[in-house]
């Protein structure tokens, strides 16, 4: 039997917009399939080593940033990073995704130092970039998906990428990353960032699975692919948002 190890970082100070939605969505995608999953939280003050997991989650903050910033500098930011080259599975939303970057600066012209995992920035804008948001992945097409993933976005960051970091995908409609070079997310290795919020996985399966299916391919040998799941409900929610917004039908 296979079995995965999640981590959810600080599920007590950055789960604004119910990221726990996108843990349940891995948890139970793995259960039904017979994957033994097992989540812990990890939070203020507490160890973390990221040869203990598998996936590593970080949800929007509802906080002052700095809190954060400051449990980081202590150990976990270098653990982070350790996990991002050794190509570990990271999902990271919003507020995750700014921490992972270089710097974040302020409103008032302050740079607030991040982690540094990935090259990226964002500065915070005097607009928020709120509404609903599709985007279109060409990683997770295949013959029968059309690669496009929906949430909501809702943030004043806005967000550059640099060397070596690739966008998620582009944008159909809504901001994405900085609402001006059409791109939505983050990708470097196997570390996945999105401003997409509302929870992001529950409703895009496809995404959900590819995360899954990159964890199990770095941890056995012998994984090929995962069985296929009834999507029916997840893609009604998903549909009914991209129909609403664009009038298009996409399963």
């Amino acid at each position: 039997m296979y079995e995965i190890n999640i981590c959810h970082l600080y599920p007590d100070l950055m789960n604004l917009c119910g990221d726990r939605g996108s843990i349940i969505a891995l948890t139970r995608r793995c259960e039904w399939r017979g994957i033994e999953v097992r989540v812990k939280s990890v939070s203020l003050n507490d160890p973390l080593s990221n040869e203990d997991y598998d996936i590593l989650f970080i949800g929007g903050q509802n906080i002052d940033q700095s809190i954060i910033h400051d449990d980081l500098k202590k150990g976990k930011g270098k653990v982070i990073r350790e996990a991002v080259e050794a190509n570990k599975v990271i999902l990271a939303v919003c507020g995750g995704l700014q921490l992972l970057g270089r710097y974040c600066r302020t409103q008032d012209g302050r740079d607030l130092e991040c982690i540094g995992a990935l090259d990226l920035w964002t500065h915070e804008g005097d607009n928020r970039l709120m509404g609903n948001l599709i985007f279109e992945c060409d990683f997770l097409k295949s013959e029968h998906f059309d690669g496009q993933v929906a949430g909501f976005e809702n943030h004043s960051g806005k967000t550059w990428l640099g060397s070596g970091v690739k966008p998620m995908g582009r944008v159909v409609t809504g901001f994405g990353l900085n609402g001006e070079d059409g791109y939505e997310g983050a990708i470097y290795k196997n570390t996945y960032c999105t401003y997409a919020q509302g929870s992001i996985l529950p409703k895009n399966p496809a995404l959900t699975d590819h995360l899954i299916s990159l964890a199990l391919k770095n941890r056995y040998s012998d994984f090929e692919s995962l069985e296929q799941l009834d999507d029916g409900f997840e893609l009604a929610a998903r549909d009914s948002i991209i129909r609403s917004l664009t009038g298009k039908k996409n399963f």
